[in-house]
């Protein structure tokens, strides 16, 4: 039944309309431009580390696919081209092949086909007995947990209990060799809440807020009552505000994803506090057009992130997360309301 629904999954994000009809709020970020920004943009460098393991780009294609037979292709598309890369990438929930080996070719894949990427497992917040397992299932540098309230709420077979979620979050961290991400799946996490994973021992936080792909929208297709998924379909803290909230909150690193689709985009993430960002929907789409495709869509990614940088005058990641940055409107205004600091975007550079 879970192979199934891994299959129902991937069809429903490729061929429907599965995404936030809101925004991220990235719109109402705007990057501050230099008219002299004095750096080379052939030589910009995108370089980073993240958990240790040194990336050529702040990049990770996040949690798609495995547990079923047609997500190999799938995942053995995504690694090459984050080896060829070398960019970070995530697996699905590994779950499926927790509870029936015969399924962990579905995942395993990634690790032979990109033996030197930042590869990061997952298990979702309810099978957290089951991280491991998880974990042992191939060489992974890290191992997300999952956690998605909103989807479970709708999905018809949901697990909605989730009292002691963050004790056992804890506990899994103190039993794994290698280091725990929390990650949401659409629906954004809030300064508070990354303070208690922080506290809790997790040693990275991807953001994941709305609008990009919205689980109760794809639970929607799969539900016989069509309205709980329709009232709830935009239901989250849009991407923009989460990363500055959980980048404002805890001193370990944010990945920011959730709706990101270009790679000006991506530098507003960073500007705001991220380490990396992470995208998901838009790379299952490239993939379905072949490897070349693939790659061609993150080389466009790429030199868009390089035009970003070059016109607000940053040589490299460390500079971009202190230029200037305004955040107006709708983003602003959650902010400031939920007391945090927008002023300090705006005047770094001359600070």
């Amino acid at each position: 039944m879970i192979s199934d629904r891994k299959l129902e999954h991937l069809l429903l994000c490729t061929h429907s309309d599965v995404e936030y009809h809101k925004k991220t709020g990235f719109n109402d970020v705007e990057l501050v431009h230099k008219a002299l920004p004095e750096v080379n943009q052939e030589e910009i460098d995108l370089s980073t580390s993240l958990l240790g393991k040194k990336m050529d780009a702040p990049l990770i294609i996040t949690a798609i696919t495995g547990g079923h037979p047609s997500s190999t292709k799938v995942n053995q598309k995504l690694a090459q081209v984050a080896q060829k890369l070398n960019i970070g990438m995530g697996l699905g929930s590994q779950r499926a092949a927790v509870e029936n080996p015969e399924l962990a070719s579905t995942y395993t894949v990634a690790r032979e086909e990109a033996p030197d990427a930042l590869l990061i497992g997952n298990i979702g917040a309810p099978q957290m007995e089951q991280a491991r397992e998880a974990s042992q299932m191939m060489g992974l540098d890290a191992l997300a947990i999952h956690l998605n309230p909103l989807q479970e709420a709708i999905q018809p077979e949901g697990d909605v209990d989730t009292r002691g979620y963050l004790e056992n979050i804890q506990k899994t961290v103190e039993i794994m060799n290698i280091p725990v991400i929390a990650k949401e799946t659409g629906a954004g996490i809030s300064g508070n809440d990354a303070r208690a994973l922080e506290n809790a021992g997790v040693k990275a936080i991807d953001v994941a807020g709305a609008g990009g792909t919205s689980w109760a929208a794809v639970e929607t297709y799969r539900s016989r009552d069509k309205n709980m998924g329709e009232l709830y379909w935009d239901w989250g803290i849009p991407t923009a505000a989460s990363t500055a909230e959980v980048s404002q909150s805890v001193q370990i690193p944010v990945i920011s994803s959730g709706g990101i689709r270009n790679g000006l985009e991506a530098v507003k993430a960073l500007a705001l506090g991220a380490d990396a960002v992470g995208m998901a929907l838009p790379v299952l789409k490239a993939s379905y057009l072949g490897g070349e495709a693939l790659l061609s869509f993150f080389q466009k990614f790429l030199a868009e992130i390089r035009v970003a940088m070059f016109l607000v005058g940053a040589s490299k990641l460390e500079e971009l997360q202190k230029t200037d940055l305004v955040i107006q409107g709708k983003t602003k205004e959650w902010l400031q309301e939920r007391g945090y600091e927008t002023k300090i975007y705006a005047r770094r550079s001359s600070l």
